[in-house]
């Protein structure tokens, strides 16, 4: 693979953002719906490549090799999200003020609870698929059965992510089901968003909701007026004596090698301790980029500590951020393989409307009973962040609260602290399949149901209960 190929794919993949930008402009329903343009990009590559149009030519046509983007676009396209997600992760806590334990267990306490109990429910009811139907009848590896919290919690990322970790598994088909399964759950979690929004309008269930017809142009087109406008990033650093986005990117690439030695460091202690003696690896079934998330939060406490001068801008981060997430989001979609969707095409319906059902049933069910104050506004982020990405449930809960009048953003910004380091592509993602494989999917039902349990009860019985006593 020639670097002048890898260059190529790049710009490739950079056009294709900006068509999926302008499609979304051009077509009203695209708006409507808040569909990212990355997601439209990534589907047009798609169309566009082997899997579909390529499918179309012959031996002697331009389409020979793959549809528009030739097999080798693809492969470059195919590889980046892994490396890509290690950004995305490693981007988290790096600027981000941590607060005190108390108030980010008070303010974000709830939304935590709700959180883990729908994702620890993602892993009884996949797992209990599992058993049951997808590897009797269907052949499906038991890791299956943490399809659903790494692609519908996790998103398309964590599924990418850990596409080395599938293949590593054998079990290379669960790549394309998830990232099949975090496309239907980003699409679904905006849809439905939309149609519990309207709920909630009509019902009052929100204290702070505008009717979605009066949702601004601005809003759904994704285009700022200019008068609008203002500095997304502030400049920490003259660039005459470091670029300021250097410096970020600087700072990133830091978590990065933290996690990469951290990593090492736990599969060499592994092999030199019960790995050898009991057989039992699992460190090296796991991705980078959870301990790349471990490393920024490192790096933050030190900076915490001894960056007197604030060199760290947290809008610069977040900008690389969105960045990385983007383009990785347009890679993943653009070399998904139809041809393992369509294989396994029963157990990725199963798994997607179970995790849909989840989703809907614990926010509509256990929100109003575990967040004590404003909970369609608080517990609409977490239904979205279960749905797809964090950043569906911060759509969401714009659309909510656009004058910010709840605790919402804070409380969910609080929750990720908690949530993050564990699940929707944490350190319990990352070994959830290699756990189920080494120890056997009953043990892990068990103590998922466990934890899923305690979660409930958690959210219930103590954030639930301060709803009562200052009601």
């Amino acid at each position: 693979m020639s670097l002048e190929l890898v260059g190529i794919a790049l710009l490739l993949l950079a056009t294709v953002l900006i068509i999926g930008k302008w499609i979304r402009l051009k077509i009203p329903l695209l708006q409507t719906l808040f569909l990212p343009s990355s997601l439209i990009g990534g589907f047009l590559a798609l169309i566009l490549g082997p899997e579909l149009l390529g499918r179309f030519g012959s031996d002697n046509s331009f389409l020979s090799d793959g549809g528009i983007f030739t097999s080798g676009i693809i492969d470059v396209w195919s590889g980046l999200p892994e490396l890509l997600i290690n950004v995305v992760f490693a981007s988290l806590f790096i600027g981000f003020v941590l607060p005190k334990p108390k108030k980010m267990w008070e303010t974000g306490g709830p939304q935590a609870a709700l959180g883990f109990t729908m994702s620890w429910a993602h892993y009884v009811a996949g797992i209990l698929l599992a058993i049951t139907i997808l590897t009797p009848l269907f052949g499906l590896s038991p890791a299956a059965g943490a399809l659903i919290e790494i692609s519908f919690v996790g998103g398309h990322g964590t599924a990418a992510g850990l596409s080395g970790t599938f293949e590593d598994l054998d079990f290379s088909e669960g790549y394309d089901l998830s990232i099949g399964l975090a496309t239907i759950g980003l699409l679904s979690g905006v849809i439905i968003g939309m149609i519990l929004i309207n709920w909630a309008a009509r019902t009052g269930k929100s204290k702070t909701l505008q009717h979605p017809d009066a949702i601004s142009v601005e809003q759904q087109n994704g285009i700022i007026d200019e008068e609008n406008r203002e500095a997304g990033t502030i400049q920490t650093t003259s660039s005459m004596s470091i670029e300021p986005l250097a410096l970020h990117m600087g700072f990133i690439a830091v978590a990065i090698l933290i996690g990469y030695i951290l990593l090492e460091g736990c599969v060499w202690l592994e092999e030199i301790t019960y790995g050898s003696a009991y057989n039992l690896y699992l460190f090296e079934y796991i991705p980078l980029f959870p301990f790349a998330m471990i490393g920024g939060i490192i790096l933050q406490l030190v900076l915490a500590r001894f960056d007197k001068r604030k060199l760290v801008d947290r809008k610069t981060i977040t900008r690389i951020q969105g960045l990385s997430l983007d383009l990785l989001i347009v890679s993943a979609m653009a070399s998904i393989s139809l041809t393992v969707i369509g294989e396994y095409l029963i157990p990725f319906l199963l798994l997607a409307l179970a995790g849909i059902a989840i989703n809907v049933f614990f926010f509509l069910y256990l929100g109003p009973r575990m967040i004590p104050d404003f909970w369609f506004e608080r517990g609409i982020g977490d239904f979205g962040q279960a749905m797809g990405v964090a950043a569906t449930g911060i759509m969401l809960m714009r659309i909510v609260d656009p004058e910010n009048k709840s605790p919402a953003f804070n409380a969910f910004g609080y929750k990720q602290i908690l949530f993050e380091p564990m699940l929707g592509g944490g350190l319990v993602t990352a070994v959830a399949m290699p756990f189920i494989l080494q120890f056997g999917s009953i043990p892990v039902l068990i103590a998922s149901t466990i934890l899923m349990i305690s979660s409930w009860a958690i959210g219930v019985f103590y954030f639930g209960n301060k709803k009562q006593a200052d009601g």
